[in-house]
């Protein structure tokens, strides 16, 4: 008989993997079980569970939906549990530099890439540093002073290349001098390198050199050094430019992701996006969905394929994560998807939800349970073209919330107990309490390795 723990949790993790009494009191019980017994429903207080102590034994393998921001604060951390993680995000952002490369050479949006990447590069050497700090460097934001920076890098005098060696520097400054090409080539539409961010050009060089974003983020992997079983996939993989969409309970249509989640007054502008400077939305969202960019039809709803490779990797992973962040224009562009639902509530794993701390301008008055309603509306397609619609539960997709302590979202438990979810975990501190979010997903694995052991006895 199955559980929701899985075959391939079982294989991966051995059964000699220690369990402490405390955590053996709160395993996890079966999806299918929990629902037929709303008195089941939980909400723990977990005490402290330290990482794997036998470093040799398999590590469990995650799959992380996330933006280019929030969730990079747990990143490090989550380094000491598993090195073997695929970290999924959109290519629709388009504020920040990443607008203007856009607008300029079209193609998908690296930002949040190119964000998660520098997160998971390698800091051990001074030179390993020094890379680090070269891809993650931005220009001023005036534009005449940016772009006489940009001039000093790109011809390979800057301070920024002190400490990085001549082969690391050749390859990594031949794609910068391309992607000044490109822009060269395009002069007429007047690049502005204002607040540009380095990593954003080299990737955006590499990517039409190879006419591959997959490519573009090898090499950066490569350059950045970062482990070869940590995986940063793009949704959807693709040359082509893509625009995000939502459409809001009123019926407004809002078109672009930074005008979703922060929009600007079309000015270079830095952008804050934990701060409610910007106007509320005249009502809450109700969907989002990809626009046409290019080409006609310039407003018509499009259908992007999913990469094969995120589908791969959820089909065999031993836990699924929705991480903090911007709900609707960071999570959801990945979960709207063809495929992605199907297999998610086909999948018996760990399928967590890390709950935010604040509202935002997506979220403003949330409960948990909206939190779960929009990933489920979201995962099912439910107000999507009528012929790509699935009708799953919310526990088909959810079985586990981890809940920052002290935050602002209300944890609404008897409407999550109506959803089927049980198991809510008030364990991290904060936001970015990046060791106490590393304790919790150990202790999760714990309880479900218990359960597992209690199933077949």
């Amino acid at each position: 008989m199955d559980t929701w723990l899985g075959p391939t949790f079982c294989n991966t993790l051995p059964l000699s993997f220690p369990i402490s009494a405390r955590i053996l009191s709160s395993s996890f019980s079966s999806s299918s079980s929990m629902a037929a017994s709303p008195s089941h429903h939980r909400f723990h207080h977990h005490r402290r569970c330290y990482s794997n102590p036998n470093p040799s034994q398999p590590q469990p393998a995650l799959l992380v939906f996330s933006g280019g921001t929030a969730f990079n604060g747990v990143i490090e951390e989550l380094k000491n549990f598993t090195d073997r993680v695929a970290h999924v995000l959109p290519v629709s952002d388009d504020g920040g530099s990443t607008a203007e490369i856009v607008r300029v050479l079209g193609g998908p949006a690296v930002g949040d890439i190119r964000s998660r990447c520098l997160r998971l590069s390698d800091q051990s050497t001074v030179e390993a540093l020094a890379v680090r700090n070269l891809l993650g460097h931005r220009l001023p934001l005036d534009p005449l002073q940016a772009k006489s920076e940009w001039y000093s890098i790109v011809e390979g005098d800057h301070v920024l290349w002190k400490d990085v060696s001549k082969p690391y520097r050749e390859t990594i400054r031949a794609f910068l001098v391309y992607f000044q090409n490109q822009i060269l080539r395009r002069a007429e539409e007047s690049f502005c390198f204002s607040n540009g961010s380095i990593g954003n050009f080299f990737f955006a060089g590499a990517r039409i050199f190879f006419q591959s974003l997959d490519a573009a983020i090898f090499l950066f992997s490569r350059v950045s050094d970062i482990p070869p079983e940590s995986l940063v996939l793009p949704v959807i993989s693709t040359n082509d430019r893509l625009t995000l969409g939502c459409e809001l309970w009123d019926g407004t249509i809002i078109r672009g992701q930074n005008e979703i989640s922060h929009p600007t007054r079309g000015t270079i502008e830095l952008i804050k996006k934990g701060s409610f400077s910007t106007p509320a939305l005249p009502s809450r969202i109700k969907r989002v969905f990809y626009m046409s960019s290019e080409g006609k039809n310039l407003l018509h709803e499009v259908f992007p394929s999913v990469n094969a490779a995120v589908l791969e990797w959820l089909n065999n992973v031993n836990c699924i994560v929705y991480g903090m962040g911007s709900l609707f224009t960071s999570i959801c562009p990945s979960l709207v998807l063809l495929g992605i639902g199907e297999i998610i509530s086909s999948r018996s794993c760990l399928k967590v939800l890390m709950l935010n701390g604040t509202w935002d301008r997506e979220t403003n008055g949330f409960s948990a349970s909206c939190f779960v309603t929009a990933i489920t509306d979201a995962l099912n397609r439910t107000y999507g073209e009528p012929s790509n619609r699935l009708q799953n539960l919310p526990n088909h997709y959810i079985n586990t919330l981890l809940v920052p302590r002290n935050g602002e979202i209300p944890v609404d438990i008897d409407s999550l107990a109506a959803q089927g979810i049980f198991d809510v975990v008030d364990r991290i501190s904060s936001m970015h309490d990046e060791d106490i979010f590393q304790d919790s997903l150990f202790e999760i694995f714990c309880g479900q390795v218990h359960a597992w052991i209690w199933h077949l006895v």
